[in-house]
């Protein structure tokens, strides 16, 4: 890694895009990662979140690292609140793999590692409310992956039976969201390949 590329972590937060500019006339409102920071010129994400999804994304001016990121080698964590209480059964079934579509088909995932949550994470709340309680109970759980799917978690919980409300991508590899709050940006000093191993 050259010493002259620059790296952050920032915490996307609810309802912005995944990328710096947009030829979309529809977009062109839209919330954009530069309006967080000014980053240097040549700065890409790392992967990406959708619009409604929130957490850890990786910028880098080194397509390298990027490209590493992106691979299947990396783990990426997540934590959703689904709607209901998720069953140990529906956990399991996502470990194991579960079929969701995409455009060019129907897809099973990798197995993967899942697990239900004991408590509320402690998050900074969501820029939009998710639905009220009287809408009956909600869980959270968390799903590790290798690999990044377009919507992959969301459509993995809804093919057990428990839509996702929020997803909060918690962790790329070794690098941690921890305390940050919305909108934070961080610039990553260290060696980012040896955090992401």
């Amino acid at each position: 890694m050259q010493a002259n590329h620059r790296h952050f972590k920032i915490f996307k937060p609810y309802g912005y895009l995944s990328q710096f500019i947009t030829n979309q006339t529809k977009a062109k409102k839209k919330k954009m990662l530069g309006d967080l920071h000014s980053f240097p010129i040549n700065t890409m994400a790392a992967g990406r979140l959708d619009e409604a999804s929130e957490g850890l994304l990786i910028l880098t001016t080194d397509g390298k690292t990027s490209a590493a990121i992106t691979g299947k080698k990396i783990e990426k964590e997540y934590y959703a609140q689904v709607d209901g209480i998720i069953t140990e059964e529906a956990v399991k079934t996502l470990q194991n793999g579960v079929t969701i579509s995409l455009q060019n088909g129907n897809y099973t995932t990798l197995p993967c590692k899942a697990r239900m949550l004991d408590k509320i994470p402690d998050l900074p709340p969501r820029a939009k409310k998710i639905r009220d309680e009287r809408h009956g109970p909600t869980s959270w759980i968390s799903i590790t992956l290798t690999e990044g799917k377009y919507r992959q978690v969301r459509k993995m919980t809804a093919a057990v039976g428990f839509p996702t409300l929020r997803l909060v991508r918690i962790r790329i590899g070794e690098v941690n969201i921890e305390n940050m709050q919305a909108g934070e940006v961080i610039e990553i000093t260290e060696e980012l390949n040896k955090s992401l191993c």
